[in-house]
């Protein structure tokens, strides 16, 4: 027998060889305790909460008065997602997914039906804007951004709250235009990366010390905020704007720039407001001369210089980018200015030019390798697809919420609330959603589970229902107290550079600001832009 012979023979090979490895001990079968405890686990529980509440419902609320057996049948199924969205017994995207299946049980709506919910111009507007996000990304555009912004604030001599407010703008620029947890995730290195050049551990002096903390959370709550003014920012303004498109198909839409001439002024006035809380804070007078030595404007340009001259492939993105804010801004306009829109009779929307310039991005040749695109399907591995489900999952809720009757019997269930002010009630309602978001569930679920809820009261109070569903959603978005209530909390949280009693400390005042900029545009503002003072 050769060497190899020897190599290739294995211990299987051997007749006398047991298939199961024999042990000297005899191993200890699980015991019953040990196996009921595995399977009666907290996780467990709160997966067979979902059915249990769902068949609660379906077999002792009887059908009767205002609720018919269809109506009965969605609130079953309602209680079954809320209660997995709420417990997270099963990750949220499939969760989003249950409709699909739970609709045509229930005989609330057919399979083709539900389905269509999935795929809405306002998922479609999600998926190409986060596709030009990871182009953008990918060219690193975002960190040449940064770097000249801040090199344009960064005077002589340093003013930190002038390099605060160019770094917090940037930030919340770009989440104007990609997903705002994209935009902290994107630039919180970038910022992070200025504050490497501070002395740390016991050498860092105060001053020091409070203008990186004040960087940071600047960077995490201006991407909120940025994220506010535009249907891309953030996820909650697309479920908005998709409910009001499904509760009330006979109204106007609200369109991207529509949404902007609201959104826009709001964010504004709360940046500001967060600029003066962390330069009052965290920027004590004089400390321009302690931190000058750290931050200048040769190596801020040493860094730009690094990146090189802009290549032709980051030259296209930015057009493309820069064509698809245009077309958005001017599909319609006023009604005096229709808009671009007109052309095609209404036909287009804002997800037709999404998808439309995010398509150019695989024809483009980005020049750098001969027949490479300045992006191919590799790239687009990161999209957002829980987004996408929950977004699916939400438009399927309001549809069978509205075909099954039960937004009209809890309209007339809540008549007691006709004679509240609504200067009482909207501050109320933004409150309650940003402590859901604090304390319960994500921005998105909260707004899918709170905006279908408004909309009835607002029909008792005899309120155009976007005077309650805007406060609702946008309430949602401010979530600033804590590290886990939102994502971009988290991401500034885990650089190390601030802690629980920072956030707090700066984002109580900030929430009530904007609790406060909200309740007194929506009825000013939002009667202009969204025609509240009009009856629905």
């Amino acid at each position: 027998m050769n060497g190899d012979d020897r190599v290739s023979y294995s211990i299987s090979d051997d007749p006398k060889t047991p298939l199961l490895p024999i042990h000297d001990e005899i191993q200890r079968r699980p015991s019953f305790r040990s196996s009921l405890t595995s399977i009666f686990t907290l996780k467990n529980l709160y997966i067979l909460l979902g059915p249990l509440l769902c068949a609660i419902i379906y077999l002792c609320v009887k059908p009767g008065g205002s609720l018919t057996g269809s109506g009965r049948n969605m609130l079953a199924v309602l209680a079954w997602v809320f209660a997995w969205w709420l417990t997270e017994a099963v990750p949220m995207p499939v969760t989003s997914m249950s409709p699909l299946f739970l609709f045509p049980l229930f005989g609330i709506s057919s399979a083709d039906d539900v389905a269509h919910s999935y795929m809405d111009d306002v998922i479609v507007l999600v998926l190409g804007s986060f596709i030009l996000a990871l182009a953008v990304e990918h060219y690193n555009i975002h960190r040449r951004l940064a770097l000249n912004i801040t090199i344009l604030f960064c005077g002589d001599p340093l003013n930190p709250p002038l390099v605060l407010l160019g770094i917090c703008a940037t930030t919340a620029f770009v989440s104007m235009w990609m997903h705002n947890v994209a935009a902290t995730v994107m630039m919180m290195p970038v910022a992070t990366g200025l504050l490497q050049r501070f002395p740390t551990g016991p050498t860092q002096s105060n001053v020091e010390n409070k203008f990186c903390r004040a960087v940071v959370l600047g960077v995490t709550y201006s991407a909120a905020i940025g994220g506010m003014s535009t249907l891309t920012g953030t996820g909650v303004n697309v479920i908005l704007v998709a409910m009001w498109k499904s509760y009330f198909p006979q109204e106007e839409p609200i369109s991207f720039s529509t949404w902007f001439f609201f959104g826009f002024p709001l964010a504004l006035l709360v940046f500001f407001v967060l600029w003066g809380i962390i330069c009052l804070l965290y920027c004590p007078r004089g400390s321009g001369q302690a931190l000058g030595a750290y931050l200048d404007k040769t190596h801020l340009k040493r860094e730009l210089e690094l990146l090189g001259p802009m290549a032709f492939a980051e030259k296209m993105v930015l057009a493309v980018f820069s064509m698809l804010i245009v077309l958005w801004m001017t599909r319609s306009i006023t009604d005096d200015i229709p808009g671009w829109g007109a052309l095609f009779n209404g036909r287009v929307g804002d997800g037709s030019v999404s998808v439309m310039m995010a398509t150019l991005l695989f024809i483009i040749p980005n020049k750098k390798q001969k027949g490479e695109k300045l992006m191919d399907w590799n790239k687009c591995k990161k999209l957002p697809w829980n987004l996408i489900l929950l977004l699916g999952a939400g438009f399927a809720l309001a549809d069978g919420i509205q075909s099954c009757g039960l937004a009209d019997m809890l309209s007339n269930t809540l008549d007691f609330l006709e004679r509240a002010p609504y200067l009482a009630l909207a501050p109320a309602v933004c409150l309650m959603s940003s402590i859901m978001t604090e304390f319960i569930t994500s921005n998105n679920a909260t707004t899918t589970l709170v905006v279908p809820l408004l909309i009835p009261i607002a029909k008792t109070m005899h309120l155009h229902p976007l005077l309650l569903m805007i406060p609702g959603a946008i309430g949602a978005q401010f979530a600033f107290l804590f590290p886990t209530a939102t994502p971009s909390n988290v991401v500034g949280f885990t650089t190390g550079f601030i802690e629980i009693q920072d956030m707090i400390k700066t984002g109580l005042p900030l929430k009530i600001a904007g609790i406060a900029a909200l309740s007194l545009l929506m009825p000013t503002l939002g009667a202009y832009v969204f025609g509240t003072n009009k009856h629905v």
